[in-house]
């Protein structure tokens, strides 16, 4: 008996990413592009919907980012299987997104077969991740080994890390994430105060010296 497609939700902002996917991935057996997202709302949205296999999440995308719209969609369907696909491969990315719920996390320097590859085994119930990525998180936690202050933050800590480094304002964060201001601005002074920086622009050249960020962000 012939076993049904893989289903594969693509989020990207990037309209060239997103076709060269899509292409690619349908040309290869029992893979099929059924939706794109280009915020990381839009996948929530698409994932509540569509109920795809597998989401192929990039962590950078506008609105909520990809680490709440991981945590958002893991727990709106614990069959949908999500694999990080970015340019971020240091820690604490890998390890905050696998603790959100993604199966998944691959650089965009890998193969097409490595996505595949990634793809099928989350779609088996198993987890995948990248050499690379595997090695920088074992050399993480061997003793002596400076560690990034990142791994300080709890994972709604580094959600209003990384859109305020984005230059969202509180009141956007707040009704983003459903939360007060009121609230917003506590994670956002305890998050100061965790990684021993003062305003907005020490924590983002902060986040880009441990390579959180690019040296240019990328437009939402």
């Amino acid at each position: 008996m012939q076993q049904p497609d893989i289903r594969i939700l693509l989020v990207d902002h990037q309209e060239l990413v997103r076709r060269g996917l899509q292409r690619l991935l349908d040309d290869m057996p029992r893979l099929t592009v059924i939706g794109e997202a280009t915020s990381a709302d839009e996948a929530v949205r698409l994932a509540r919907s569509m109920k795809p296999d597998v989401v192929l999440m990039d962590v950078e995308v506008p609105g909520i980012g990809g680490l709440e719209a991981t945590r958002r969609i893991a727990q709106l369907d614990q069959l949908t299987r999500i694999v990080v696909v970015t340019a971020r491969a240091g820690d604490p990315f890998p390890t905050q997104l696998l603790d959100a719920g993604a199966s998944g996390y691959l650089t965009k320097h890998c193969t097409l077969e490595e996505i595949s590859d990634a793809i099928r085994v989350v779609h088996d119930g198993e987890r995948y991740i990248s050499a690379d990525i595997a090695r920088q998180m074992a050399l993480s936690m061997l003793p002596g080994k400076e560690q990034s202050p990142f791994h300080r933050l709890s994972q709604r800590e580094m959600q209003v890390m990384l859109m305020v480094t984005r230059g969202q304002t509180v009141r956007a964060i707040s009704e983003s994430l459903c939360l007060s201001p009121k609230t917003v601005s506590t994670y956002r002074y305890r998050l100061f105060d965790k990684l021993g920086v003062g305003n907005d622009v020490e924590l983002t050249h902060l986040a880009i010296r441990h390579g959180i960020l690019g040296l240019a962000l990328e437009p939402e």
